[in-house]
């Protein structure tokens, strides 16, 4: 058994090292715990151009590095870890991992979110052979080919526009029949003239046994189905956030995220959330490092209240 640690956060995104950060930053005994990589759904993309501080865009593996690097010069620990469960029903809280077993006297949970699934015939088998939910990391091994895209908010806009830059055609499948991205996103898109737009459509089916090799689109007003003779499918239809370690144990919103006051704070003492998993309105990389930065400086009120400092 370790040390009892003043904070453990879960996750190692823009909140989770925001708060990483603010909690090394005032003294606290502060360790990251993160699986895979830094930056979560921030390292998916390619340029970020409305964080502050950067008038060039930054790329968003870049910028992680840069948090990442931040949060150990002023003391923080990373561990590349996963998280198997989080016993929160005590004061002490304890978080197992496949190597270890930390306790601490708060948990900061910033697991964020990953993309939906739409749900159909052989998606899990071609994922990863033309079927992909992020254009940033695979669209590269695209290029020359055509491609389509399926969804309708910023994500799928930004991944549309991307992959435009190398694909000869990218089309954009949406359920209805107007998009939800915001209107400059949507002004870029709607100039590109290798984007072509299947409206109130939704995938069908996949062909392809190893690899994709075209895609069923139909039309959800006259029932009218088309063969699509894309190698790329890059599914952008949302989030789901990852919160199934504490599934049980803190309040969740009907969408499944946590539910947490203007404090970061959770129903649960000393267990607060920050950034993609939180319950919120927007979820962007400054809201997720603001939510952190709340997270931190809350639970170090908590430790000074509950264990005196």
């Amino acid at each position: 058994m370790s040390k009892v640690r003043d904070v453990i956060i879960i996750g190692g995104g823009p909140a989770g090292y925001t708060a990483a950060l603010y909690s090394a930053r005032a003294g606290l005994d502060t360790l990251v715990l993160e699986k895979l990589a830094p930056g979560g759904q921030m390292a998916t993309t390619l340029s970020m151009e409305n964080y502050p501080g950067f008038e060039e865009p930054i790329s968003g593996p870049d910028l992680a590095l840069r948090m990442e690097n931040q949060a150990r010069k002023f003391g923080a620990v990373v561990e590349y870890d996963t998280v198997t469960e989080i016993i929160t029903d005590s004061e002490i809280k304890t978080v197992k991992t496949l190597k270890n077993i930390y306790t601490c006297k708060t948990v900061i949970l910033c697991m964020g979110a990953s993309p939906k699934k739409l749900g159909i015939p052989r998606e899990d088998p071609l994922r990863g052979s033309g079927v992909s939910y992020c254009a940033v990391c695979d669209g590269a091994l695209f290029r020359g080919r055509e491609v389509a895209v399926v969804g309708g908010g910023d994500t799928a806009a930004e991944n549309a526009v991307y992959l435009s830059r190398f694909c000869p055609k990218v089309w954009l499948i949406h359920r209805r029949d107007s998009l939800r991205a915001t209107k400059v996103l949507q002004k870029e898109l709607f100039s590109i003239k290798n984007i072509e737009f299947i409206w109130d459509s939704v995938v069908e089916e996949l062909h392809g046994q190893f690899a994709l090799e075209g895609i069923t689109v139909r039309d959800l007003k006259t029932g009218n189905r088309r063969k699509l003779d894309v190698e790329g499918l890059f599914i952008s239809i949302g989030l789901t956030p990852s919160t199934s370690l504490v599934e049980g144990k803190v309040a969740l919103d009907p969408d499944g995220y946590v539910i947490t006051d203007e404090r970061m704070r959770t129903n649960v003492p000393g267990v607060f959330a920050a950034g993609d998993i939180r319950s919120k309105i927007l979820r962007q990389v400054i809201t997720a490092a603001a939510d952190g930065a709340v997270a931190a400086h809350s639970a170090e009120q908590y430790i000074n209240d509950v264990f005196g400092g």
